[in-house]
């Protein structure tokens, strides 16, 4: 994939893909982090889909106006943490510490470190939900993974693989628990039947709040940027 700007101010990043199976030139919006992505068949030449957006220009903008800005993981920013926001503020010592309304994180350039302790710390939390949940279920899991998902917060294989996306620790922790008692309940119901939202019901109680939170509130947990 090749990187471009759309022209004017800001100057908009357009991601520019080619696909054998394309047929025209498709114009796509990220509906979790604004990333715009032009899909262009083989052969077509790169300056007529540059065109293409060049025309859709207002359209883009529009769209993007929606989205939520993107925040860097840097010192003074604020960061939800288990749903509490957090002011990142530099660090006395050699350790992050994570306080009530701030958390403090050592050297120069927070983004890496702070992901770093982000991710451990969604370790943690998932393994122990989803611990609870499978021995509610009577079930075990045969691994956890962690990934920065941006279709998904979760899934579970058939094997009994469960992953999650790290993200979930920016939740609140009924958000975090929800997913990890949904992928849990996959273990038995591998579908999204009655049957499996009964057994959700029955391992998590109520799921229809925290699923409807994330609904409308997933999306900026990808607003985040650590440096990546």
């Amino acid at each position: 994939m090749a990187e471009y700007h759309l022209s004017g101010t800001p100057p908009v990043p357009l991601t520019l893909r080619r696909s054998a199976r394309a047929r025209r030139i498709s114009l796509r919006i990220s509906s979790l982090d604004g990333r715009v992505t032009l899909t262009l068949p083989n052969g077509l030449p790169e300056r007529t889909a540059l065109a293409f957006a060049e025309e859709k220009a207002d359209w883009i903008r529009a769209n993007l106006e929606k989205h939520p800005e993107a925040v860097d993981a840097a010192f003074g920013a604020v960061l939800p943490i288990d749903g509490q926001d957090r002011v990142i503020e530099p660090a006395p010592g050699r350790r992050i510490q994570l306080d009530a309304g701030r958390i403090a994180v050592p050297g120069p350039n927070p983004g890496r470190p702070l992901q770093r302790y982000l991710k451990e710390l969604a370790r943690n939390r998932l393994a122990e939900a989803s611990d609870f949940y499978a021995a509610r279920l009577g079930r075990g899991y045969s691994r956890l993974t962690l990934r920065d998902t941006r279709s998904r917060w979760g899934s579970c294989t058939a094997d009994g693989g469960l992953m999650y996306s790290w993200r979930l620790i920016l939740a609140p922790p009924a958000v975090l628990r929800y997913v990890a008692a949904h992928e849990v309940a996959h273990l038995q119901e591998m579908n999204h039947s009655q049957v499996f939202w009964d057994t959700v019901e029955r391992i998590h109680g109520r799921w229809q709040e925290p699923r409807a939170w994330l609904r409308e509130n997933g999306a900026s947990l990808h607003r985040y940027r650590f440096g990546e």
